[in-house]
């Protein structure tokens, strides 16, 4: 059972999602509160019948959700969503528009709105779309709730640093198998939120499986907006138009999605990937990129421009000749050794195979092995919730945040210190002591995640 369908979401019933309607056709404004007239858990507080009315009765009535119609006289949706954002950002904004085109779509969400609905549309749909955004909105405040007073939480749309400082350039993180059902999707969804969990730093995901890709139903997305859109748009893309597309997910990492029919996939160009990418770079300080296992030119593209390649590999002798493979590959790409690393997923030791093993016959370094844990994986993707959010202390969740600490990216330089006092010629100190000598730091070989190897 997914977590924001229908009634079934997690809404308390004792508090109503108050609800103020903007449409300037007065029979619309009638449907729309005919089409939630029997949901018990939504509540119609006010209509307005045009953007400057639906402005001033927001900062009155303070309501969870303005429902808002795009194509109004005077001031439209566009401008009266963006100054009840700016006056009030607790409340959300839900667009409708009898057209559906990507640039309506970009403007709504660049205005502040967090769901995009073309009429006509269900009664079903209407009130999914106000209990998902509403949820997605107490999700956020919980989250913002726990940082501490003097560390806003980034992830917050309404975050205003004092001095606002641009990401020095994102890590891109490929996560890659060369066979399917190793668990690439997993991994790359939960690796993606420890990473911002660990660094409270600004993380992405892209599903670059551009024909079936997952991620969207690991995180319970819906596939409204995908790099489906920048192809659409016939323009190189920007930082506005991503800012449109990308996905918010509650944890606070951005979702860029695959886009919902393989045909849309066939569209994305390795062009396409390479300028996305170099858009998100200066968006973000992380970006996981979750990849198929077919080697074409958009691979390649996503292969060249990445800092690591995560290759995931499990413990049997199929995957293990792929993976061996794969290494072929990147030395004919004249990648550094470095650039990949192995990590052996879904290790249970059934197969008498062990890291050891592997690197003798890979002839290369096994970073580290997630232990096997099939019930939480699986009751994850039922419910569209990530291991590492709902079992942040098992086995599973641990390896993956270990992983998430290893491949964090090191801190900024710091500035040299002040010069020492020159050491006399005779090898003592000024105060006559001899100098002290710092042993050099032990080389850590490789990490199974949870303890050195």
């Amino acid at each position: 059972m997914r977590f924001y369908i229908g009634g079934s979401m997690s809404v308390p019933h004792d508090k109503k999602i108050r609800v103020l309607i903007v449409d300037d056709i007065p029979e619309t404004r009638d449907n729309l509160k005919k089409l939630l007239y029997f949901e018990d858990d939504i509540e119609i507080i006010g209509a307005a019948s045009n953007g400057r009315e639906g402005v001033d009765q927001a900062a009155q009535l303070r309501p969870d959700i303005v429902l808002m119609d795009i194509n109004m006289p005077g001031m439209d949706g566009i401008q009266a969503s963006e100054l009840i954002s700016q006056q009030d950002p607790n409340i959300q904004v839900v667009m409708m528009s009898v057209q559906g085109e990507a640039d309506y779509l970009r403007r709504s969400m660049l205005a502040g709105a967090r769901e995009f609905l073309i009429k006509p549309f269900s009664s079903e749909e209407l009130a999914n779309s106000l209990r998902r955004v509403n949820q997605l909105a107490a999700t956020r405040r919980v989250v913002v709730s726990k940082q501490t007073p003097t560390a806003p939480s980034p992830d917050s749309e309404y975050y205003q640093p004092i001095a606002p400082v641009r990401p020095r350039g994102a890590k891109i993180i490929s996560v890659y198998s060369s066979k399917g059902g190793v668990g690439v999707s997993t991994i790359a969804v939960n690796l993606a939120i420890a990473l911002r969990e660990e660094t409270r730093s600004r993380v992405a995901i892209m599903d670059g499986s551009f024909q079936f890709g997952d991620v969207g139903v690991l995180l319970n997305l819906p596939a409204n907006r995908t790099i489906a859109d920048v192809v659409e748009s016939k323009n190189d893309p920007d930082e506005d138009l991503l800012n449109g597309i990308l996905a918010a997910h509650s944890s606070g990492v951005k979702v860029l999605l695959a886009p919902p029919r393989p045909e849309q996939g066939e569209l994305v160009t390795p062009d396409i990937v390479r300028k996305t990418l170099e858009v998100m770079k200066k968006q973000f300080d992380y970006i996981v990129i979750d990849t198929d296992k077919g080697i074409n030119d958009s691979l390649l593209a996503i292969f060249d421009i990445c800092d690591q390649i995560v290759l995931l590999s499990t413990a049997d002798i199929s995957s293990l000749k792929n993976a061996k493979l794969f290494f072929e590959v990147t030395q004919q790409l004249e990648y550094p050794a470095s650039k990949t690393l192995l990590v052996l997923n879904k290790y249970d030791g059934k197969t008498g195979i062990n890291a050891r093993d592997v690197e003798g016959n890979i002839k290369h370094p096994v970073t580290g092995q997630i232990a096997r844990d099939d019930k939480a994986t699986t009751l994850a993707l039922t419910r569209g919730i990530p291991v590492v959010i709902t079992q942040k202390g098992i086995s599973f969740s641990q390896s993956i945040i270990a992983m998430a600490r290893m491949l964090r990216r090191e801190p900024d330089p710091t500035p040299a210190p002040a010069p020492k006092p020159p050491v006399p010629s005779n090898g003592h100190s000024a105060n006559g002591s001899a100098p002290k000598m710092q042993p050099p730091k032990p080389k850590r070989r490789f990490m199974i995640f949870g303890k050195s190897s």
